[in-house]
């Protein structure tokens, strides 16, 4: 099936300039896996990436750190090859694995010339990689003793502390909210990889996507050829529902850091959610637009309280977190609190106005070129296409969804997904609540 290709004048900086889209074919392969295509033959280069419901939140509760780990090993050994094999090989080709790992998804990449030989050497070890791998017990060992070592050095960074406990207040007991933990590394067994695997890399859960010098004929062949020997498991079940926050949280970390680490939010959309679009624009113009923010202006611009201040929303297969964070001196963070609580209260009860919203349609839709001027992030997109099950024409759509948005959109969006009074705070750094200087 194949979308129809669109062509649409964006503002690029250049008056009257054409963008044209990608265009996307999709099929699903004999395998049952679900490949989507785009065929590009401007370079002699093949960008392919296979993703799998199997990221973090899929762990067992007593069996936290399964999925990152037998995700960490799927290279590191399979059939035929040790892993300095697999590396020797891949220098010898000049091609290139690469990996990504969240919540949800668990990918495995590769970047390959598009010649005969060096395509065929470079798939055969990806096919390898992603059906055939070892999980050997001393690579296993090895890899615990390196995470364990990451987590327990992790445990002293301010970074990683607020982002830990940020989890726990917004998520509670959800996947989403679990955290890793020394004692979780120390329990898991190759045996418990090899299960892993075989429930969460199967071929009808597998998304393909293709992006380069390739035909039609040779994309399916190769789609096939990577997932016909995956396991043949049942489709893995969704995720539970997120719940939303009955209250406000507040808590303080101390810490030594000369700075504290603020983090505020509550669950905020699914990657599907119709209201996608309003949220992002108008989020846009709270805290996603750098300089252009608001909350930048009155946090830093006008008030010199942080060097940086953000807010986004991190759309996942259920709601994600809405974040807004910043780093600001100790002394100052009660004040730096009331700004920005103020400025996402403000925000919320008055929405925005016509020209702010004229200013962040202008920069989002003369931006989009640059999301898509690569090989690599357009199969990017059609990972996130196919793996959340968005229409083939998200990429055609886009400037006109922006388009639409409008203020009263935005207003009444907001108002029905955030409540500034019932959102969870995590500051790490100062001292703790009741201690005295």
């Amino acid at each position: 099936m194949r979308t129809k290709l669109i062509s649409f004048a964006l503002l690029c900086g250049l008056a009257g300039s054409a963008f044209a889209t990608p265009q996307i074919q999709h099929w699903q392969a004999p395998s049952g896996a679900h490949v989507y295509f785009v065929e590009d033959h401007n370079l002699p280069m093949l960008d392919v990436a296979v993703s799998f419901p199997a990221g973090s939140a899929y762990d067992n509760a007593d069996k936290k750190g399964v999925a990152g780990l037998t995700h960490g090993l799927l290279d590191l050994g399979v059939q035929g090859m040790n892993e300095d094999d697999i590396a020797r090989k891949l220098a010898d080709i000049g091609a290139r694995v690469g990996s990504s790992f969240d919540a949800d998804r668990s990918s495995v990449s590769l970047r390959t010339l598009s010649t005969a030989f060096e395509r065929d050497a470079a798939l055969d070890i990806l096919a390898r990689v992603l059906q055939q791998p070892l999980f050997p017990q001393e690579v296993l060992a090895r890899e615990k003793t390196r995470l364990i070592a990451s987590l327990r050095e992790a445990e002293t960074k301010p970074e990683f502390l607020s982002e830990k406990a940020f989890g726990k207040a917004v998520f509670g007991t959800h996947p989403y909210g679990w955290q890793t933990e020394v004692s979780d590394i120390e329990k898991v067994q190759r045996a418990d990889l090899l299960e892993f695997f075989r429930a969460h890399y199967g071929a009808k859960d597998a998304v393909v996507a293709l992006m380069g010098d390739v035909s039609r004929q040779q994309a399916e062949t190769i789609a096939q050829q990577l997932t016909a020997q995956l396991p043949h498991s049942g489709a893995v079940p969704p995720l539970p529902a997120v719940a939303g926050l009955g209250g406000p949280s507040e808590q303080r970390i101390p810490h030594p850091a000369s700075q504290s680490h603020i983090l505020i939010g509550v669950p905020g959309i699914a990657r599907d959610d119709p209201d996608y679009f309003t949220l992002y624009v108008g989020n846009y113009i709270l805290g996603g637009g750098g300089f252009v923010s608001r909350l930048m202006n009155e946090v830093r611009e006008k008030r010199g309280m942080a060097y940086s201040v953000y807010s986004y929303f991190m759309p996942m297969q259920q709601p994600g977190a809405f974040q807004i964070g910043l780093q600001t001196k100790n002394e100052q963070v009660d004040e730096a609190l009331r700004v920005v609580r103020k400025t996402v209260r403000d925000f919320v009860a008055n929405g925005v106005t016509e020209a702010e919203l004229r200013a962040a349609k202008q920069n989002i839709i003369g931006g989009f070129p640059l999301r898509i001027d690569s090989n690599r992030k357009i199969l990017d997109y059609l990972s996130v296409i196919g793996f959340y099950h968005l229409p083939l024409t998200y990429l055609d759509d886009f400037q006109a969804r922006v388009e639409q948005v409008s203020a009263r959109s935005i207003h009444e969006a907001f108002r029905r997904r955030i409540n500034p009074d019932a959102m969870a705070t995590v500051m790490v750094g100062g001292q703790a609540a009741g201690e005295k200087k």
